[in-house]
């Protein structure tokens, strides 16, 4: 372990908050050595992880009962028909983009509110390179996709090295990019609107498009097995580990759960269009992800120093360019989701985009993600993104207004948020 001990960043709470008394790691990265608990034979890792375990089927569960209950109160099931479950799932295909990014930001120790606005823009530059220039798909991806990375470099830098809160950098974003949206959008303005559209077809691939059937259920097999093989490597570690934690019927279980779950949702997708588009872009950006946060060691920075700013400082982490990196994944995933969002509607607006910051944060609270830094997964925070959706769609359906919608929504944020503070309490 590095022994140094260099005074801290003057505003630690920007980039990382201390969560009650967590061990410095031994290395970097690693674990910390154990507790008087452990030594006594109580493991809090164990502890936590069934809580983890509990809190997924937790979630699965009541997303399983928004599911029976909107199919009991729409027309003739209309919830559940393949074409609204398509719509569903390109529906809920932005808002897990961006709570794929959000989980780091959020288990770093901060926060981002500029997610909704920066989405309007980089829809908004794509839309103009494709429409008023006429520049080709591959084009437009270098530069909205660069143009995300400098946005999310700027808030990065804000934050971890000027020492501005992530609350306050983000917030001004949020105001500045929606205004130079709206500049943007009012350049070529004409009588009656300010749109920049439509887009080409070869743009509207990205948000308007299916795979083939036979694509769709190649997708499927390459899921569950990236499902299967992590769920028998998280037993086969278990089992190294703690023996007595190990059980090989629950893991059987869940992989047969996962799959049949799969093979449902291709199967019917397929028995409308096909999958999606969008769907194989989450895919891909969510295992991506999930593959830097719990197999690489950047990951396991984010997570120490969500943990603990301090200890993760004195293990040798650089605490600042670990906030600074995942503003700027975040300001690409906003870049990408600016693009998809763009291609779906056909044409970018002044509008869009807004207040697809709140059902991100709403999606990774709802997944399990704790706002105080350190805790939170990203298959959790895609569970809570397809809860969100199913709401706005099955009330959509439903013809409930706008009022209500917004109140039941905010009803079950603060619900996810008393669960995770009480858990923590216990």
């Amino acid at each position: 372990m590095s022994e140094r001990v260099e005074q801290m960043p003057t505003n630690p709470g920007s980039v990382g908050s201390a969560v009650g008394s967590v061990a410095v790691p031994t290395v970097e990265g690693g674990a910390p050595p154990p507790t008087d608990g452990e030594r006594a034979g109580f493991s809090w890792k164990s502890y936590r992880g069934n809580l983890t375990n509990l809190r997924a089927y937790g979630m699965f569960g009541a997303l399983v009962a928004i599911w029976v209950i909107f199919y009991l109160m729409t027309s003739e099931g209309a919830f559940i028909s393949p074409r609204n479950l398509s719509n569903l799932a390109r529906q809920s295909c932005i808002t897990g983009i961006l709570a794929t990014g959000m989980t780091l930001i959020i288990v770093s120790g901060n926060i981002d509110l500029s997610v909704g606005s920066m989405v309007g823009l980089t829809g908004g530059v794509a839309a103009a390179v494709a429409v008023w220039f006429g520049q080709p798909l591959i084009v437009v991806l270098m530069v909205t996709l660069g143009l995300g990375l400098l946005l999310g470099l700027a808030q990065g830098y804000a934050t971890a090295y000027l020492n501005i809160p992530s609350f306050i950098v983000t917030l001004a974003g949020l105001l500045v990019y929606r205004g130079m949206l709206k500049g943007l959008t009012s350049l070529r303005a004409t009588e009656g609107g300010t749109t920049i559209g439509p887009v080409p077809d070869a743009f509207k691939v990205l948000g308007q498009r299916y795979l083939p059937q036979t694509f769709g259920w190649i997708l499927a097999a390459v899921l569950i097995a990236a499902v299967l093989y992590g769920l028998f490597r998280q037993y086969a570690r278990r089992r190294a580990e703690e023996p007595e934690m190990a059980k090989l019927p629950g893991t059987v279980g869940l992989g047969v759960l996962y799959t049949v779950a799969i093979l449902a949702f291709v199967a019917v997708l397929n028995n409308y269009q096909g999958v999606p588009v969008p769907v194989l872009i989450l895919a891909a950006l969510a295992g991506l992800f999930a593959f830097i946060a719990t197999r690489m060691a950047y990951g396991r920075r984010v997570y120490a120093v969500g943990g603990n700013a301090e200890a993760a400082h004195l293990s040798g982490i650089d605490v600042k360019r670990t906030a600074l990196g995942v503003f700027v994944l975040m300001g690409v995933l906003s870049a990408v989701a600016g693009m998809v969002y763009t291609a779906r509607v056909g044409s970018a607006t002044a509008d869009a985009g807004r207040n697809l910051e709140l059902d991100a944060i709403a999606s990774c609270v709802i997944g399990g993600t704790s706002l105080i830094g350190g805790r939170g997964t990203i298959p959790g925070a895609l569970i809570g993104a397809l809860i969100i959706a199913s709401l706005d769609n099955g009330m959509s359906l439903m013809n409930v207004e706008d009022f209500y919608q917004d109140i039941i929504k905010g009803m079950i944020l603060l619900t996810a948020v008393w669960i995770d503070v009480a858990s923590k309490r216990k």
